[in-house]
């Protein structure tokens, strides 16, 4: 064991001495001075293992929360796990705890959304948060600490360290070992609480508040950190910047654009007698915009990757009209049903069922190509994908098994979709996976038309617009009101010809133009 420390220890910085030792046996008799420069990670994990060693009794002068650096049951990092799929970094949407806050296990830590679903990671351990390793909007890596956690059973160390100076470490054996460690106490010595890293060490903060120290060219190594062990937060960087200070020295407050006052003085020459002049308010001027940039994260990265693979699909498009008068009349009778059983009923159930019918009569729309593009995979069951816009972006979950359901239990599935788009947590990975067809309800924002664009691996997808009262001739020829509603298809030409495609758009119009056919086609 010595000869393993003895390794660590030639290669660490050790701010009182490093001891190394050649004997098998982890005799003292051997054991050496040399001076070093810092106290570093590697070194204090060399001295533990060695003052740890059963032929070792230590005497230390050490206060109780410095010792606990030193303490195999302290401070514990809180690693990101795997979460799956090989995603190797997720986005940081919110803490759920803060420094100081006890924890128990499962208690929720964070939330964090990687390209396919949003996960909340809970507590692994018993005890009280230290620190935590990230802001909200930062990118975090799988495997790299997420907090510091003090795990119960041993002390938390580091932030209540009382004093600097020198501590000795002992030993009662022959061959005496005395050492003087330099622990700096992070409390600092001016009890204000803050830290300042401008002897050269290095800054404790996260790449974003790097980022933004760097974009208003301010030094960091001059700011006073209010975080935990003198972190540098992004509070403290906008502290300066609003109050104009900084320590870099630079120019980083931008100077508010001053509005230019129009001349309140008409021309003479336009006037042939002489008047009073006029007052004008001034033009309103607006800063420059300039140029930014932000990160491609989220559903917005995911939509990214799916339209890369959607290039490689031959679209073609089709689109037609459908009277809506006859459907219409039928929602507003369920929607007295949906009613009672706390269920919003809209247009949109309805359409999904018979795009369901009409897939069972046309089942290569319900389809997908393999890889190799040699065999068509015809999917058993109807997962519908209803694309909606969403505080996070454009988000396609589906209701699964639509062939089995209700247009009440269809109606149902759709409100708690919606409701979870529009909610903090986002909607689960669950509703998002396996999709087979797609219906997206452009008219609920304003659009008539639109070219929609398919998601590989399905082969269609189909964009309905807004409905508007039109005028049309009626049977006899009278020109009457109707609620006419205009639908936009596209399909992978690869294995979908028009004629398909036209046969059935023309089914699923023929059951929304009458309802009785969507009803006698039910199970």
């Amino acid at each position: 064991m010595m000869r393993a420390v003895t390794q660590v220890l030639r290669g660490s910085r050790v701010g009182g001495v490093i001891a190394r030792h050649s004997d098998k046996r982890a005799s003292l008799s051997g054991l050496k001075q040399v001076k070093t420069n810092h106290l570093t990670s590697t070194g204090s994990r060399a001295i533990v293992s060695l003052i740890s060693h059963p032929g070792l009794r230590i005497k230390t002068g050490l206060t109780p929360s410095a010792r606990s650096c030193f303490s195999s049951g302290g401070s514990q990092p809180f690693l990101l796990a795997d979460i799956g799929e090989g995603i190797a970094e997720v986005e940081l949407l919110q803490w759920f705890v803060n420094v100081g806050d006890d924890v128990k296990q499962f208690d929720k830590i964070c939330e964090v959304q990687s390209d396919k679903a949003t996960v909340e990671i809970t507590s692994r351990y018993d005890g009280v948060v230290e620190s935590l390793n990230g802001d909200v909007g930062d990118m975090m890596i799988v495997g790299e600490p997420l907090m510091v956690i003090a795990v119960e059973g041993g002390v938390a160390g580091g932030a209540g360290a009382g004093g600097g100076g020198e501590k000795k470490v002992t030993t009662d054996e022959p061959g005496e070992m005395k050492t003087k460690l330099n622990i700096p106490s992070s409390a600092g010595g001016s009890g204000g609480g803050g830290f300042k890293a401008g002897d050269g060490s290095k800054v404790l903060t996260t790449p974003a508040v790097r980022k933004m120290g760097k974009e208003h060219n301010i030094d960091l190594s001059t700011v006073e950190g209010t975080g935990p062990n003198g972190r540098i937060l992004k509070e403290d960087i906008l502290r300066l910047i609003g109050g104009g200070g900084g320590g870099g020295g630079g120019n980083f407050v931008a100077s508010p654009a001053k509005a230019v006052p129009v001349s309140s003085s008409p021309p003479s020459a336009l006037s042939a007698a002489p008047s009073e002049p006029k007052s004008f308010k001034p033009l309103p001027t607006r800063p420059s915009a300039g140029e930014r940039r932000e990160p491609v994260r989220g559903y917005a990265r995911l939509m990214v990757q799916s339209m890369n693979e959607s290039l490689k699909i031959p679209h073609f498009g089709y689109a037609d009209e459908v009277s809506m008068g006859k459907l219409d009349a039928l929602r507003k009778e369920l929607k007295v049903v949906g009613e009672q059983y706390g269920v919003k009923m809209s247009y949109m159930p309805m359409m999904i069922k018979a795009a369901s019918i009409a897939l069972t009569e046309f089942p290569v729309l319900n389809s997908s190509l393999s890889d190799d593009e040699s065999e068509i995979i015809y999917k058993g069951d109807h997962n519908i994908g209803v694309a909606m816009d969403t505080e996070k972006g454009l988000v396609v979950p589906n209701i699964k098994g639509v062939q089995n359901l209700s247009i009440l239990e269809i109606a149902g599935e759709l409100n708690r979709l919606q409701a979870e788009g529009q909610g903090g947590a986002g909607i689960a990975s669950k509703d998002l996976e396996g999709t087979t067809f797609t219906l997206s309800n452009i008219g609920a924002i304003g659009g008539t038309y639109m070219g929609p664009v398919i998601a590989k691996p399905q082969v269609a997808i189909g964009a309905l617009g807004k409905i508007q009262t039109l005028p049309r001739f009626d049977e006899d020829g009278d020109v009457v009101a109707e609620k006419i509603m205009a639908v936009s298809w596209a399909g992978d030409h690869r294995i979908v010809d028009g004629a398909t495609m036209a046969r059935f758009s023309n089914r699923w119009k023929d059951m929304l133009e009458n309802p009785g056919l969507m009803v006698a086609t039910l199970t």
